[in-house]
């Protein structure tokens, strides 16, 4: 068996009341670090708009994995790569009956030192989108719109 990951999810409350009652936060840790996440569902589901919902942590899985699946390959390349930054899009289905996280759009802005090559990078974010495990383990549709900047050179 492959390596595995743990979580723990903890909920306290009452559902006794119905639907429109129950609170929806909640606490996830993910041992052995010392880290522990408030939650909620989405506003649109009545949770609490100042916390994290499961909807935009797997929005942000699929990014970060794309980021770290490309800095791994670049790195391997000897690509210097100096500054990543994604912001990203989860579209829920517009028939919640089907409630899933259609299409996940990635826009990563990446700064490169002078001289590198571009499309070397492009390649490299594509096949970082091939061995992201994220990505490999979704249904979802995930685009990615990558650009590539130069850091400007000393004067």
């Amino acid at each position: 068996m492959g390596l595995s990951h743990h979580t723990r999810l903890e909920w306290d409350g009452s559902t006794g009341a119905g639907y429109r009652a129950y609170p929806r936060a909640h606490t996830a840790t993910a041992p052995p670090a010392d880290v522990s996440l408030r939650l909620s569902a989405d506003p649109h589901f009545r949770g609490d708009a100042d916390l994290l919902n499961p909807e935009q942590l797997l929005v942000l899985a699929a990014s970060s994995c794309q980021m770290l699946s490309f800095l791994s390959l670049a790195a391997r390349k000897h690509l210097d790569v100096v500054r990543y930054t994604d912001d990203a899009t989860g579209h829920l289905s517009e028939d919640l009956r089907g409630a899933r996280i259609e299409r996940i759009e990635l826009n990563p802005v990446i700064t490169v030192a002078p001289g590198t090559d571009e499309e070397l990078v492009l390649r490299l974010v594509e096949q970082g989108h091939e061995e992201c495990y994220i990505a490999n383990s979704l249904n979802s549709t995930i685009t990615i719109a990558a650009k590539v900047t130069q850091v400007a050179e000393d004067s």
